[in-house]
């Protein structure tokens, strides 16, 4: 799989979202740990996960824990591998999500994250979302301080406008390295913020890529070229969406969630996909 850069290391340019092995609905352990070893298998070398995938109280990084052993057991060589997690969003076990930016609760949480990765430093650790009761400079001052601590090798930002990603960067002495923003052929709105991140040359993860393509098909739908032009390929359409993706800028690594062996794979096979300015323009 060809590869894009977060920070100074190179990563598959499509990564892999754990949360949905984790929380409502998830699968069996078994299908999950074959998820991730498909993904392997197919190139991928970046995962991402939280400490907040987890349904109940008693179960915080239910998700860590699990993309842990997975690539653990998995066989191969996986010094190349990327393990991202999160830190600063919480769930009490009531199916409700909470936030604490406070530096304190966050170089708690990342201590307790480096246990559950089995890791001496971890790959990159995010401010998972900004929180209106905690300074956010000095949110991102916890994550440089972890950094100058050796604790993460990489710090990154999620759910960000972009005056707080320049903020962070500025915080962390030009060391941001990724931005997590939702952005997805439904959910746009992020196109400044992946913007700011090509001229900064940070990397732009988007979450839940996928959004409007399962309705691509539908009757009328402004999401019907992703089909189309899937159907003229011969591949998915959300092949087509990550494609899309990739071609925005150099710096966008996306990291669909998956569960499932078959659509970890389908996914990767996205970084083999080049789309034609035309067929670009089409889907805008």
């Amino acid at each position: 799989m060809r590869t894009r850069r977060i920070g100074d290391t190179q990563v598959g340019e499509i990564g892999l979202g754990g949360m949905p092995m984790s929380v409502e609905g998830r699968p069996d352990e078994a299908r999950s740990v074959a998820a991730v070893h498909a993904a392997l298998d197919a190139g991928v070398t970046l995962f991402d996960t939280a400490d907040a995938y987890h349904i109940h109280a008693n179960e915080v990084g239910h998700n860590e824990s699990l993309i842990a052993r997975a690539v653990a057991s998995h066989g191969g060589d996986t010094s190349d591998v990327l393990i991202a997690t999160k830190g600063g969003h919480l769930r009490p076990g009531d199916g409700s999500w909470t936030l604490d930016g406070s530096p304190e609760y966050l170089k708690q949480a990342c201590d307790a994250s480096l246990k559950r990765l089995g890791v001496e430093a971890i790959g990159l650790y995010q401010y998972h979302r900004p929180d209106p009761k905690v300074d956010f400079a000095e949110s991102v001052g916890a994550l440089r301080d972890l950094l100058d601590a050796g604790k993460i090798r990489y710090a990154g930002i999620s759910n960000a406008n972009p005056a707080q990603i320049r903020l962070a960067n500025e915080v962390l002495n030009g060391r941001l390295a990724s931005v997590q923003n939702q952005f997805s052929p439904d959910f746009r709105s992020s196109e400044p913020e992946l913007e700011l991140c090509a001229e900064l040359g940070v990397a732009f993860l988007p979450w839940s890529p996928f959004g409007g393509i399962t309705r691509a098909s539908e009757l009328g739908s402004r999401f019907a070229p992703f089909a189309e032009i899937a159907a003229a390929r011969g591949v998915s359409p959300q092949q087509v969406c990550l494609a899309w993706m990739l071609a925005k800028a150099p710096v966008v690594i996306p990291i669909p969630g998956s569960s499932r062996p078959e659509t970890a794979q389908d996914s990767a096979k996205a970084a083999d996909l080049t789309l034609t300015e035309e067929e670009l323009a089409r889907l805008g």
